[in-house]
């Protein structure tokens, strides 16, 4: 899979984490919040909020966290303003980055990404340098093995459902397509049996470019690190291919 999101990929590997697990809920939680915020606290008619709630249960986040966030997004409860913010960036070797953040003090959020680019060989890209290189998908990931599909079977379904694009690595499956059929796709692979590992919109990298060199891959794998680390951080998105 490539140029796309890379915190996704960091979260699944650490979500197993006692200590990791409180941080990823905050984050979860603030997801939750904007999309209430700008469709509603119902998610049978705000899609964007039933996909981030997936996600939350997906790292077992209590039923009780994702009311309170829910009402704090409509303003049933009381909440500091949260705002959604990417910056753009660049790391080792030229990789641009955006990076999608949900803060309720920008100005602590900025200086300390500067300093994360800083100590790890990257820094800031001036507005509109990187966010072009990049266009918003709506990108399924399923396992094919685990859902007892053959890779060709899943592909031409996913195609009669709407998906404009399909990679594959061994048995992992990525369906990407226009960002308003991500609802559409999702419900009709489910409808045949088929697991659903992850379903978002992403800004995916019109033009990924392979790392390899693996002194950089190292260098940029340790800023994804970071960057996952720092409290307001949502989405890391490279135009690297994996």
């Amino acid at each position: 899979m490539s140029g796309h999101s890379k915190w996704s990929k960091i979260k699944r590997q650490k979500a197993v984490s006692d200590v990791k697990k409180s941080k990823y809920f905050s984050k979860a939680a603030a997801l939750i919040v904007i999309a209430a915020r700008e469709k509603g606290g119902d998610p049978s008619t705000n899609p964007a909020l039933r996909l981030v709630i997936e996600k939350a249960k997906a790292l077992n986040m209590p039923s009780d966290n994702i009311e309170r966030a829910i009402k704090r997004g409509t303003g049933e409860i009381e909440d500091v303003k949260i705002e959604e913010i990417t910056y753009e960036a660049y790391g080792p070797g030229g990789t641009a980055l955006l990076i999608k953040t949900n803060t309720d003090n920008k100005n602590r959020t900025v200086s300390e990404i500067k300093h994360i680019l800083n100590q790890r060989g990257g820094k800031f890209a001036e507005a509109g340098s990187v966010k072009w290189l990049f266009e918003e998908k709506g990108v399924i990931s399923v396992n094919a093995k685990e859902s007892g599909i053959g890779k060709d079977e899943l592909e031409l379904l996913a195609i009669d459902l709407g998906a404009e694009d399909i990679k594959t690595k061994e048995d992992d499956v990525e369906i990407y397509g226009k960002p308003s059929s991500l609802i559409k796709i999702k419900e009709g692979l489910e409808k045949t049996g088929i697991k659903i590992e992850s379903a978002e919109t992403e800004l995916t990298a019109k033009n990924p470019f392979e790392i390899r060199d693996p002194k950089i891959q190292e260098e940029l794998n340790k800023l994804y690190e970071a960057l996952d680390d720092q409290n307001d951080v949502e989405e890391i998105y490279s135009n690297t291919a994996d």
